[in-house]
């Protein structure tokens, strides 16, 4: 037995709602993170997520589902990043074959600074979302839980 044509679309619009969301989230953060510190929203997410993370480091496959990104894509962020003086590469001491990455000083400062920014800017699309009739109860519900 198939899904109906209705449920299917019920779903679809769902997620064409979700991801009008998340557009809508996503190019506020990097106009302005882009603007004010020089960081797209993927690079900030890389930073966060090694922030969050006891002894700040994440190994590279580590990284790349914390950014959603490819092996390839992450590969070529982290090289960005490290060439920007940001993050930086150890080799793993109980499995030479794994590589963690790391934030430098200069990236925690970034971090830092960028953050507010971060935060401010997602409240407030947030509540642009909330205040449009298709997006409000998705924006409502992404505010509850949190």
């Amino acid at each position: 037995m198939g899904i109906s044509d209705d449920a299917v679309e019920v779903r679809a619009r769902g997620w064409r709602r979700l991801a009008a969301l998340h557009q809508l989230i996503e190019a506020r953060l990097e106009r302005a993170l882009q603007e004010r510190h020089g960081l797209s929203v993927v690079e900030f997410t890389v930073l966060d997520a090694l922030s969050r993370q006891d002894g700040w480091h994440l190994r590279m496959a580590q990284l790349a589902r914390a950014t959603g990104l490819s092996p390839s894509a992450t590969t070529r962020l982290v090289n960005r990043l490290e060439g920007r003086g940001l993050i930086t590469r150890i080799l793993c001491e109980d499995d030479r074959r794994g590589i963690y990455t790391e934030p430098t000083a200069a990236g925690r400062r970034l971090l830092r600074t960028a953050r507010p920014t971060h935060d401010a800017v997602l409240d407030e699309a947030l509540g642009e979302a909330a205040e449009t009739p298709e997006l409000s109860d998705l924006a409502r519900t992404v505010v509850e839980l949190v």
